[in-house]
């Protein structure tokens, strides 16, 4: 089966928001997103620092692992599992925190996309 990642690059909306995006995003979404059941993993990491001093676009960057034949059926499966209400009994909570913040996503989008994966090395930082 093939292997995707979808990557996502948001923010909050503004430092008074941080408090909101950590309780929404952070603490349920990654986790409400990867239950989907053509997940294998969900990850969100925060900006340390930059690279080379190149130009960083976002100060948060969420990866999910994902098995499918194609990004396009992912992408469907993903969308039903999120219109779902009753998907899983954490979504519930989830979506009351939504409304809890005003109703919408307390967060900026930078980007987003389905990546397929094509190589995979492990470094020896693996065989630990």
């Amino acid at each position: 089966m093939p292997r995707f990642v979808l990557i996502g690059l948001c923010e909050p909306l503004s430092d008074e928001n941080q408090a909101a995006f950590d309780e929404w995003f952070i603490d349920q979404h990654i986790e409400d997103t990867t239950r989907c059941p053509i997940f294998v993993r969900g990850t969100v990491y925060k900006l340390a620092g930059p690279h080379l001093d190149l130009e960083t676009k976002s100060g948060y960057l969420s990866l999910y692992e994902v098995e499918a034949p194609s990004y396009e059926e992912a992408e469907k499966v993903l969308n039903a599992w999120q219109a779902d209400s009753e998907a899983w009994e954490g979504r519930r909570t989830h979506l009351a925190t939504m409304e809890k913040h005003g109703g919408s996503i307390p967060m900026k989008i930078n980007g987003s996309g389905w990546y397929e994966e094509l190589k995979t090395f492990e470094g020896p930082a693996a065989k630990k």
